[in-house]
């Protein structure tokens, strides 16, 4: 709380201050702490990134794996009642090593983000509620990242039959309401889903900041950080 209160200070006093003084102490304790706030989340997301692209950081993690889509859960028991019970598992592995690949690819474009983040951007989430940058992140990402991962995410899908017989079977069943549109396709479901994971370990690397700024942090967002407090 009370880093929030000095972090606002630092932007009241440009309010105040800086339109008359020019460029003020204020004046760079906004640029500092704008900065500061970039490299923690430069930090943060990286993390997430290494966190997620390792073996088995999406299959391995039960807050993010991947599961089969609803439409193939409903008849999962009768695939394995046939003998596809070896399929449906390895659909599931290879949704999740996709996820896994595709979010090895997001940090240029999580990196460019925030290096081209507004003053008011910065701002918004420094004054924000505790998931302010996942949201921006979201705004500014979401439709590079989904691109990015998507041709990925065929590549592995495409050595499972399952997967292709899905594709075709669900897409049909599209037309006819019977499977929701946005899980026709299992590569966009799991792109999405990847998207889904990669934000939801962002903002805990994010609330993580929060609590802790000066052990979460690099070496001048601890400096700006620590100066606030």
């Amino acid at each position: 709380m009370r880093t929030k209160l000095a972090i606002l200070g630092i932007f009241a006093g440009l309010v105040i201050c800086g339109p008359a003084a020019g460029l003020s102490l204020s004046d760079l304790s906004n640029q500092d702490a704008t900065q500061g706030l970039k490299d923690a989340l430069i930090q943060g997301s990286g993390k997430a990134v290494s966190q997620l692209s390792l073996p088995n950081g999406f299959l391995g993690n039960p807050k993010v794996k991947i599961p089969l889509p609803d439409s193939i859960k409903r008849v999962e028991s009768g695939l394995r009642m046939i003998g596809m019970g070896k399929q449906a598992d390895e659909l599931v592995t290879s949704m999740n090593r996709a996820a896994e690949m595709a979010v090895a690819e997001a940090t240029p474009l999580l990196v460019s983000a925030v290096k081209s983040m507004s003053v008011s951007d910065a701002k918004g989430i420094l004054t924000g509620g505790d998931d302010a940058a996942t949201q921006y992140f979201k705004r500014t990402t979401s439709a590079q990242l989904t691109q990015k991962f998507l041709p990925i995410v065929k590549e592995t899908t495409a050595k499972v039959q399952l997967a292709q017989q899905y594709n075709q079977l669900a897409g049909q069943a599209a037309q006819f309401g019977l499977v929701r549109k946005e899980d026709a396709n299992i590569d966009e479901y799991v792109t999405r889903k990847a998207l889904d994971g990669l934000y939801l370990v962002i903002a805990e690397q994010e609330r993580a900041i929060r609590r802790d700024p000066m052990g979460a942090a690099t070496s001048i967002a601890k400096k700006v950080f620590g100066a606030v407090q």
